[in-house]
């Protein structure tokens, strides 16, 4: 019999597992293949209608705004292949020649009718459909599978709802701030010892590393940004969307200049070596100073994760306060360095720079300079929607809307003035 104190750690792994995308995809992608096969084996007349759970395995993705797009792409390249694979085979038939210009207009149509990544999929409908002897009934039946796969992948997408993703990117974002803390603290420690060029540079090549991170924060953000469109059980997707995106452009400007203050502390052990790179009474400071940035980058990517309604008041506040403290710090590192300066002008420009970098990151931390980004962001998305308005209304003039409801808006906003 199992010992009972083994299911904590497997229902953890099984809840790990649930909200693992690849798991999600596997499982939710073979039960949409599955149920399509089903249904094209009543309605297609193909022995083995192995279209439609291709097409449910292509379209069924992650979240339900990329299975409603693949689902489009999908269906628009086997209807274009199809449309090629009939108008060759009226005009000319199957030849080595014929077959080689269905492909290219296959590849062309594709790229005509933007079908982005399957392009290739025009072709291979087109070459499919023109080598059969029955084009017409081949063609309807590949239509019809495509048609059942994707409406298949969409239903499993509606009755399976996929999750919001929301948090998995929120982690991310707060495992991208604790790397930062990390290795600010690993330069912390450094500061005051005789740190060694091959240290630096150790700190350097891993402040480099991070650029690899945000790359695959910036690939979470975006499965949690592609979770948020359509999804009718999240409300304010919009700004939760924006709120992360800022956040994590934040983090990214700061890795960047985290990365020229580990050059610079670089550049400094090689001009100071064997000597430790800032004096006994500064190097203190220094240490401090990174400490409390450290600390304030965590809780900046705690704020940006937090829920509004949960405890965002609490979280700025906390930022705010570490700001301050980090603030009054480097003011006084700042003093302490001026007079050493006009007693030692050897380095001052190195010691100027680590200054001007750490002024950098408290910037971007700025609450003001966040609630600025964020309004910038919502101006732009909606500058944005009311673009693609004026869009459709001029398309709708061009169709013959009525001018009455042109004028009554015109009339409404010069009295809204």
């Amino acid at each position: 019999m199992r010992d009972v104190r083994a299911w904590p750690p497997l229902l953890l792994r099984v809840a790990r597992w649930h909200q693992d995308p690849a798991v999600v995809q596997a499982l939710r992608s073979t039960v949409a293949a599955t149920i399509a096969y089903v249904i094209a084996k009543w309605l297609s007349p193909e022995p083995a209608p192995l279209t439609a759970p291709l097409t449910a395995l292509l379209v069924v993705q992650v979240t339900l705004f990329a299975t409603l797009r693949t689902s489009i792409r999908r269906v628009n390249a086997v209807v274009a292949g199809v449309i090629v694979a009939i108008a060759f085979s009226l005009l000319v038939g199957l030849t080595w020649w014929s077959l080689g210009l269905v492909i290219l207009a296959g590849l062309a149509v594709g790229h005509l009718v933007r079908v982005h990544e399957f392009v290739a999929e025009v072709a291979i409908s087109a070459m499919l459909v023109l080598g059969v002897t029955s084009v017409g009934s081949t063609a309807w039946a590949r239509i019809v599978e495509t048609l059942i796969g994707a409406v298949v992948g969409m239903g499993c997408n509606t009755l399976l709802a996929p999750p919001v993703w929301t948090e998995q990117a929120g982690e991310s974002i707060e495992g991208l701030a604790r790397r930062m803390r990390q290795l600010m603290l690993h330069m912390g420690d450094e500061v005051t010892g005789g740190t060694l060029m091959v240290e630096a540079a150790a700190r350097l090549h891993e402040a480099r590393r991070l650029d690899h991170d945000v790359a695959d924060v910036d690939a979470a953000l975006r499965r949690a940004e592609d979770s948020l469109r359509l999804n009718p059980r999240v409300r304010e997707g919009l700004l939760h969307r924006v709120v992360l995106r800022t956040g994590l452009d934040t983090l990214e400007i700061s890795t960047v200049v985290l990365r020229v203050l580990a050059r610079t502390f670089t550049d400094l052990a090689k001009a100071r070596e064997p000597e430790p790179l800032f004096s006994p009474q500064s190097g203190p400071l220094v240490e401090q100073l990174l400490s409390e940035i450290s600390d304030a980058v965590v809780s900046y990517a705690v704020l940006v994760t937090t829920d509004v309604r949960l405890s965002a008041e609490s979280a700025e506040s906390r930022l705010a306060a570490e700001l301050r403290q980090a603030a009054a710090t480097r003011d006084k590192l700042a003093q302490l360095l001026l007079e050493e300066v006009q007693q030692d002008a050897g380095h001052w420009q190195l010691q100027g720079a680590m200054l001007t970098e750490v002024n950098r990151i408290l910037d971007e931390m700025d609450i003001e300079h966040r609630s600025q980004r964020l309004l910038e962001a919502l101006d732009q998305h909606a500058r944005a929607q009311r673009a693609r308005r004026s869009r459709l209304t001029r398309f709708g003039d061009r169709l013959g809307a009525p001018v009455r409801l042109r004028r009554n808006r015109e009339e409404a906003a010069r009295r809204s003035v």
